[in-house]
C-alpha cells in the first residue's frame, strides 16, 4: 500500500509538472520567436517600402496601371508594418494589448494587408499578361481608370472578407470584459470560427493563388508560341514571367504554412476535437511560428517593384544620386566661395 500510495504520489507530481512546462510554450515562443521576428521585418521592411511610395510620389510623373496596383501594395504594407513595432513590444515584456480598439485596428490592418497583398499580386500579373498579348496596351484593362475602379472594388472586396473577423473579435471582447486580445484563431462568438476560416482561406488566399498561377501559365504559354514563330526576337518578354513565377513561389510557401496551422489551431479548439491540453498548445506553438512566415511577404515585395518596370528603377536612382550630390556640392560651393 505505501509503495502504492508513494507510485500514485509520483505519478501525480510527474503529470503535474508536465501541465506547465506544456503551456508555457506559446509565452516562450511570443517573447523569443514574435517579438525579434516582428522588429526585424519592420527594421527591413519599414525603409524598403517608405523609399517605394516616396519614388511614386515625388519620381513617376506618368502612372500606368501596374504602377497604380504597385502604389496600393506598398501602401498596404506599409502600413501594416507600422504596426510590428507595438507587438514587438508587448510581446517581449509578456503583456497584452489593453485597448480595445487598438486591438481591433491591429487585427483588421493585419489581415486587410494579408488578402489584399496577394489580390494587388494577381492584378500585377494580368497586367503583365496583357503587356505580352498587346504590347502597345490598347486593351481596356491596361488604362488607368480601369487599374483605379480594380484598386477600389479590391479594397471593397478584402473589407467584406475581413468584416466578420471584426464581429467576431468584438464579441469576444465583449465577453473578456475589454481585457483581453486574443489572435483570430483563439476567438469565440456568434460567429463559426472554424467555417468562416475556412471560408477565408478560400476566397482570400486559394482562388488568388490559382489566379497567379493560371496567368503564370498563360504567359508561359504565349511565349512558347512567340519562341516558335520569331526565333530571333529582339524584344524580350521573360522578365514578366519570371516575377509571376516568382510572386506565385512566394505566397505559395508564405501562405500556405499559415492558412493550414489556422485552421488546424481553430479546428483543435472545437468541442468535437476532444484534444489533449498538451496536443492544443504544441498545434498553438506551430501556428505562432507560422505568423511571421506569412507577413514576410511584406519585407519581399519591395523587390518586385524594381523589377516590375525600368522606368521607375530608374528615375528613382537618379532621384537619389540627386539627393546624394547635393550635400557635397554645397561643400564643394562652401569651400571656393571661402577665402
Amino acid at each position: 500500500m505505501v509503495a502504492l500510495s508513494i507510485y500514485s504520489t509520483n505519478n501525480y507530481l510527474n503529470n503535474y509538472s508536465m501541465v506547465p512546462q506544456c503551456t508555457q510554450i506559446d509565452d516562450m515562443l511570443e517573447k523569443y520567436y514574435l517579438a525579434p521576428s516582428y522588429g526585424i521585418e519592420f527594421c527591413i521592411g519599414f525603409p524598403g517600402n517608405l523609399l517605394v511610395v516616396l519614388g511614386y510620389i515625388f519620381c513617376l510623373q506618368e502612372w500606368q496601371s501596374y504602377n497604380i496596383y504597385l502604389f496600393n501594395l506598398a501602401v498596404s504594407d506599409l502600413i501594416f508594418l507600422c504596426t510590428l513595432p507595438r507587438l514587438s513590444y508587448l510581446y517581449a515584456n509578456g503583456q497584452s494589448e489593453t485597448s480595445p480598439y487598438a486591438c481591433i485596428s491591429n487585427r483588421y490592418v493585419l489581415h486587410v494587408n494579408l488578402y489584399s497583398s496577394i489580390l494587388f499580386m494577381v492584378w500585377l500579373s494580368m497586367d503583365r499578361f496583357l503587356l505580352i498579348r498587346y504590347p502597345t496596351r490598347t486593351h481596356y484593362l491596361q488604362s488607368q481608370r480601369s487599374a483605379l475602379i480594380i484598386t477600389g472594388l479590391s479594397w471593397l472586396a478584402v473589407n467584406v472578407e475581413v468584416a466578420p473577423m471584426i464581429a467576431l473579435m468584438t464579441q469576444d471582447l465583449q465577453n473578456e470584459n475589454l481585457s483581453l486580445c486574443k489572435d483570430f484563431a483563439s476567438l469565440n462568438g456568434d460567429i463559426n470560427p472554424f467555417g468562416y476560416s475556412l471560408g477565408l482561406t478560400m476566397t482570400g488566399y486559394v482562388l488568388p493563388l490559382l489566379g497567379l498561377c493560371g496567368f503564370s501559365y498563360k504567359i508561359a504559354q504565349m511565349l512558347r508560341v512567340q519562341d516558335r514563330a520569331l526565333q530571333r526576337r529582339t524584344t524580350s518578354y521573360k522578365r514578366p514571367l519570371r516575377v509571376v513565377r516568382s510572386a506565385a513561389a512566394m505566397f505559395l510557401v508564405l501562405y500556405t504554412p499559415y492558412h493550414l496551422l489556422r485552421n488546424v489551431r481553430i479546428a483543435s479548439l472545437q468541442p468535437w476535437a476532444e484534444l489533449r491540453l498538451c496536443t492544443k498548445m504544441y498545434i498553438e506553438s506551430l501556428y505562432i511560428m507560422s505568423r511571421p512566415l506569412a507577413f514576410l511577404h511584406s519585407v519581399i515585395n519591395p523587390v518586385f517593384y524594381f523589377f516590375m518596370g525600368d522606368k521607375f528603377r530608374v528615375l528613382l536612382l537618379s532621384k537619389l544620386r540627386k539627393l546624394v550630390r547635393k550635400p557635397k556640392l554645397r561643400r564643394e560651393s562652401t569651400l571656393t566661395i571661402s577665402p
